[in-house]
C-alpha cells in the first residue's frame, strides 16, 4: 500500500481499525467565541418563503480546514481542505444561496450536504408496521417512501448553539411533531458537528421519542475532491465489507445478504470508481451505477473503518468511520448538468459521490434486520467521523 502524507503530522491508523431568498453569504460575520478557545462565525444566509431566519456558522481548525454549516437542514454548504500541496480546496457540492436549498423538489438542491430523516434512505411501498400497527408515510420517490418524506428533516430549520470547548463544535437542534411525514411520536432530535484538531469532521446524532417509531440518521453530503472539476470516476475508492443488500428494480433491498466477491461491487480493495460503474449486472442496470447499501465488516457498536476514498491527482483522502452498520455508496447517477452549484460550476453526471453511514434500507420491513425501533426511555445514539488526509 502506498504511503501517506498526515496533515500537520498527526498519525494514521491502520485500513482494518479504523465523515427562501437570494442572499449571499454575509461578508461581516460575528465571532462567537467559547471560554477555552472555541472560535465560530456566525453570518445570515436569509430567510425562508415563510420568513425564518437561516443562519451560517462557520468552523476553522488549527490546521484551516474549515466546514461551513446553514441552519436550513443542517446542510453542511462548504467543506475545504488541502490537497497534498497544502492548497485549500472546497470537497463538497452546494449553493452559495439559500434559494437554491428551499425547494421542495429538489431540483436545485438533490439533498446536498443536508441531515436526512426521520429515516434516511427508502422505506418500501411507503409503510411499515410497528407493534401491530400499520403506519403509512408519503410516496416521495416511485412508490416508495425516500430520505423522511415530502417535507424531511432537509427542509427543517434547525436551532444552532456554538458548543464551549477547545475545538469548533455547532449543536443542531429540531422537533419532529407526533405524524408528521406519518410517523409516530414527537422525536427530539440533536445533531453536532465538531471540526476537530485531528482534521476530523465528526457527527454526532441523537434522538428519543415519545412513543414508539422509527429512526435513521444521516448526512448527505455529496464529495468530489478535485472540487468539481470533473467527475468522480477517478476517485478511488475502498468499503469494509464483504457483502451488500441487493436491491429490486424499485431499489428497495430484497432481504437478502449477497457476497461482493466476483462482481462490480467488490470494493474490498481500492479501485477507481469507474472501473465497473457501467458493467453488464443487473444491479448496476436498477441503480444506474452505484446506489447499493454495503454490510460493513464489523464487530459492536464501535467507531471502525467503513470506507476510504483517494484522489490521485490532488491527493486529497478521507477515511470515514461509523458506529453504524452499513453505508450507502451512491455515485452521483442523477446529476444530470441541470443544476448550477458554487463558483457557476455545472454539476453534470456523476460529479458528486455520497457515502451515508446509516442502518439498512427498509429495515423496518424487514424484522430480522439490526433494528431501527426507537422507543421511549431509550437514546437513538450514532456517531460517524471524517477524517482528512493526503497522499
Amino acid at each position: 500500500m502506498v504511503k501517506y502524507r498526515i496533515i500537520q503530522g498527526l498519525t494514521l491508523v491502520g485500513l482494518v481499525a479504523i465523515l427562501g431568498s437570494c442572499n449571499r453569504i454575509s461578508n461581516e460575520p460575528r465571532s462567537e467565541k467559547g471560554k477555552d478557545g472555541m472560535d465560530i462565525k456566525k453570518s445570515a444566509f436569509g430567510k425562508t418563503p415563510d420568513g425564518k431566519a437561516v443562519d451560517l456558522y462557520t468552523l476553522t481548525n488549527s490546521h484551516g480546514i474549515e466546514a461551513r454549516i446553514i441552519t436550513y437542514g443542517g446542510t453542511v454548504i462548504s467543506l475545504k481542505v488541502p490537497d497534498r500541496n497544502g492548497k485549500m480546496g472546497d470537497i463538497v457540492l452546494g449553493h452559495n444561496s439559500l434559494d437554491r436549498y428551499v425547494d421542495p423538489n429538489h431540483a436545485g438542491s438533490p439533498y446536498f450536504g443536508c441531515i436526512i430523516g426521520r429515516y434516511g434512505n427508502r422505506i418500501g411501498k411507503g409503510r411499515f408496521t410497528l407493534d401491530g400497527k400499520t403506519y403509512t408515510l408519503a410516496a416521495n420517490n416511485g412508490p416508495n417512501h425516500l430520505h423522511g418524506g415530502t417535507v424531511g428533516f432537509d427542509q427543517k430549520v434547525w436551532k444552532a448553539e456554538p458548543v464551549n470547548g477547545k475545538e469548533s463544535a455547532l449543536k443542531l437542534t429540531c422537533t419532529s411533531k407526533d405524524m408528521e411525514e406519518g410517523y409516530p411520536g414527537n422525536l427530539k432530535v440533536t445533531v453536532t458537528y465538531t471540526l476537530t484538531d485531528k482534521d476530523e469532521l465528526r457527527i454526532d446524532y441523537e434522538a428519543t421519542t415519545d412513543k414508539p417509531t422509527v429512526c435513521n440518521l444521516t448526512n448527505h453530503s455529496y464529495f468530489n475532491f478535485t472540487g468539481a472539476d470533473r467527475d468522480i470516476l477517478d476517485h478511488e475508492l475502498t468499503i469494509n465489507a464483504d457483502r451488500l443488500t441487493p436491491v429490486d428494480s424499485g431499489l428497495i433491498p430484497t432481504g437478502e445478504f449477497r457476497s461482493v466477491e466476483g462482481t462490480p461491487f467488490d470494493f474490498r480493495k481500492a479501485k477507481k470508481i469507474g472501473q465497473d460503474i457501467n458493467a453488464d449486472d443487473e444491479q448496476i442496470k436498477f441503480g444506474g451505477g452505484f446506489d447499493h447499501n454495503w454490510v460493513l465488516r464489523k464487530q459492536g457498536s464501535d467507531l471502525s473503518l467503513a470506507a476510504r476514498v483517494v484522489e490521485p491527482t490532488s491527493g486529497r483522502v478521507m477515511e470515514i468511520y461509523t458506529t453504524e452498520p452499513g453505508i450507502q455508496f451512491y455515485s452521483g447517477n442523477f446529476l444530470d448538468g441541470t443544476v448550477t452549484g458554487k463558483d457557476g460550476k455545472v454539476y453534470k453526471h456523476r460529479y458528486g459521490l455520497c457515502l451515508e453511514t446509516q442502518h439498512y434500507p427498509d429495515s423496518p420491513n424487514k424484522p430480522d434486520w439490526p433494528t431501527t425501533v426507537l422507543r421511549p426511555g431509550k437514546t437513538y445514539k450514532t456517531t460517524t467521523v471524517h477524517k482528512f488526509l493526503t497522499r
